[in-house]
């Protein structure tokens, strides 16, 4: 028997959001309703240098103001520092991580070499905790919406990291730790995130956790082909009245939108495109321009 439907919304709150975030949230938020499903929002801010103090009571209150209403209290992923350092010690105490003495500059963005995998060179101290790479064969898994996807691990990212230089979790281990504790039986995320997923069943298979179904919505470009980010100066939806930022998020997933939302209250919006939501017709795309 399958399980109750849970999803989540795991933002970084890294500053408020913006209309490739707010497509992402929508789609997870209506693929949970319309299965009558629980869905759950998670701060991650495990990266602490990068959170924005009071980005994260910004997010919830667009999320608020957009009429994605979540159950439970919110989670944060900070404040799980136990649950993710015992995690990596059961891997290198099980010999499937090893410490690391190698910077970032040293590996240069490319497959990591293996270098550390037998011990630390000698004179250095470790500075992070590799976990151990060592299927050859690609991680293949099914999405919901860009169908087989295969990742292979071991050519293109090796041994990768579960603990920095500054002695935070990564966010490979943190999301898997995080999304198994929340129960999510269903991630659904930005095509951006396509990639990382092999890492990520990787952890689970080495952990003994159960994958949950992914679905990995296009990621939204501008007019340059450039993704809508924080970095690249993407325009807060705050700025946009509520309706307006609704419609812009379900055409962009191509499911059906009022004509004119301002006939409709928030709520009727929401819960009209819960009535409507059909996965099969989200774009089979990794990216597309923002209309």
């Amino acid at each position: 028997m399958q399980p109750p439907y849970v999803g989540r919304f795991a933002p970084s709150p890294t500053g408020p959001l913006h209309l490739g975030s707010v497509i992402a949230a929508l789609a997870s938020f209506l693929d949970a309703r319309s299965q009558r499903g629980r869905w759950y929002v998670r701060i991650d801010d495990v990266d602490r240098p990068r959170t924005v103090s009071g980005a994260d009571r910004l997010i919830l209150g667009e999320l608020k103001r957009l009429g994605l209403d979540w159950d439970g209290s919110v989670v944060y992923q900070s404040r799980r520092a136990d649950t993710h350092l015992a995690a990596i010690q059961t891997l290198l105490d099980q010999g499937l991580a090893f410490p690391c003495s190698c910077t970032r500059r040293e590996v240069g963005g490319q497959r990591y070499p293996g270098t550390c995998r037998n011990r630390v060179t000698t004179g250095r101290a470790p500075r992070s905790v590799r976990v151990l790479v060592e299927c050859t064969e690609p991680i293949v898994f099914s999405d919901r919406f860009q169908g087989r996807y295969g990742v292979e691990v071991h050519t293109t990212v090796g041994d990768f990291i579960v603990m920095r230089a500054d002695a935070l979790p990564a966010y490979h281990l943190a999301t898997v730790l995080d999304d198994h504790a929340l129960g999510a039986t269903d991630v659904i995320r930005g095509a951006d995130l396509l990639d990382p997923t092999g890492p990520q069943l990787h952890l689970m298979r080495l952990l003994g956790l159960e994958p949950p179904r992914y679905g990995h919505v296009p990621v939204a470009l501008d007019t340059q082909g450039h993704k809508l980010s924080k970095a690249s100066g993407a325009k807060p939806t705050t700025e946009s009245p509520p309706q307006l930022v609704l419609r812009a998020a379900l055409t962009f997933l191509n499911q059906p939108a009022h004509p004119d939302p301002n006939d409709l209250s928030i709520a009727e919006l929401i819960a009209r495109a819960v009535e409507a939501w059909r996965p099969h017709d989200v774009p089979r795309i990794p990216a597309a321009v923002l209309a």
